[in-house]
């Protein structure tokens, strides 16, 4: 029997945001080391099990754009709580632009002069998320614009990079809404930045993933539960719910898929539906240990192939984080994580707002 299966007291909501956003942030930041690395490169230099801790690399934990942009969501969510827990009526999806337009000036972009100027906030400040770690062009090109994308008017209509999905865990966090509300507003926040059915979808369907933990489900369910939401969608993006169903069977076999067969079945994570995939496999794939083992296991399958280390790694984090609470979290990889009081702060702005 598993562990986690009998664990008799489950996470508190706290300890699931505080979770979900430094676990993403540990497998962003392991993930980073060797992003534009390909398998060979990462075996050749860390050895045949590849990059599985912080001990093997010098430096520490750097995360990239994955952890920023995923704060700046926490953000725009934090200010349109902010405005409805003071009783004005806020839009959320235009908390969510000013958020994200402040990130790109952190990245030493400006906006085009049609777009409106942000008033700065607490996040603004903070240095370590004003490094340049190699931003999806996806998200610069499209927030650069001045327009605000939407599903009608989309910014780069084509674009389905995985830059919508490595950012979306937060909107699972908010309490007290609905799934279908949880969907929509992910999805229209991808439309932000991304035109393309599976980025949106991608991300939807992530946020529904992580909203259903967090209300207490088991990984599996939650994962069936949004494939089944998503099959149902009016709006088809076939691609994801094949790369999902196959991720799932994937993870019924006895025993973990080699990289090289995974990235065939799965793809390198560069696109949304694949990045998806890939972290969600790397979670169902590896389940059976204690907390902290089944994190370690699922961040060492998501960072090592050929492909979006950081993004799926993160991926495969916030779940894990949604779902276990902090217990799963490495002590030593939280010591050298850059920025780890940031993400907390975060977390702690999330919590007020939701619980307070």
């Amino acid at each position: 029997m598993s562990v986690h299966a009998s664990t008799p007291v489950p996470p508190t909501f706290e300890s699931r945001v505080r979770g979900a956003l430094l676990g993403g942030a540990l497998g962003d930041a392991l993930g980073y080391a060797v992003e534009f690395e390909s398998l060979s490169a990462i075996r050749a230099q860390y050895g045949q099990e590849g990059l599985t801790s912080f001990e093997q690399l010098d430096g520490g934990g750097h995360f990239s754009d994955d952890t920023q942009m995923t704060l700046y969501t926490v953000d725009g969510l934090v200010e349109a709580l902010e405005w409805a827990n003071d009783g004005v009526a806020a839009d959320e999806l235009a908390c969510l632009w000013l958020a994200y337009l402040r990130w790109l000036t952190t990245q030493g972009v400006a906006p085009s002069s049609s777009a409106p100027v942000p008033q700065p906030r607490w996040i603004d400040q903070q240095e370590v998320l004003r490094q340049r770690r190699a931003p999806a062009e996806d998200c610069i090109s499209g927030l650069a614009s001045g327009q605000m994308g939407t599903v009608a008017r989309p910014v780069n209509p084509d674009s389905k990079g995985s830059g919508t999905v490595m950012r979306s865990a937060p909107f699972g966090l908010i309490p007290h809404i609905s799934p279908e509300t949880v969907y929509k507003l992910s999805s229209d926040a991808a439309s932000l930045t991304h035109g393309h059915p599976s980025a949106r979808l991608s991300a939807a369907v992530f946020s529904l993933l992580i909203h259903k933990i967090v209300a207490g489900s088991s990984i599996r369910s939650s994962a069936e539960a949004a494939l089944d939401h998503i099959e149902q969608s009016p709006t088809k993006a076939p691609e994801l719910p094949d790369r999902l169903r196959t991720a799932i069977q994937l993870s019924d076999q006895p025993s973990v898929t080699p990289p090289e067969e995974l990235t065939a079945a799965l793809g390198e994570g560069w696109v949304a539906e694949e990045a998806l995939a890939v972290g969600l496999y790397a979670v169902l794939s590896t389940s059976g240990s204690e907390p902290t083992g089944h994190f370690r296991s699922a961040i060492g399958v998501a960072v090592n192939h050929n492909g979006d280390s950081d993004s799926t790694a993160s991926i495969a984090g916030n779940i894990l984080g949604a779902f276990y609470g902090e217990q799963c979290l490495p002590s030593e990889w939280l010591e050298v994580l850059e920025g780890s009081e940031v993400v907390q702060g975060m977390a702690s702005r999330l919590i007020a707002v939701t619980t307070g």
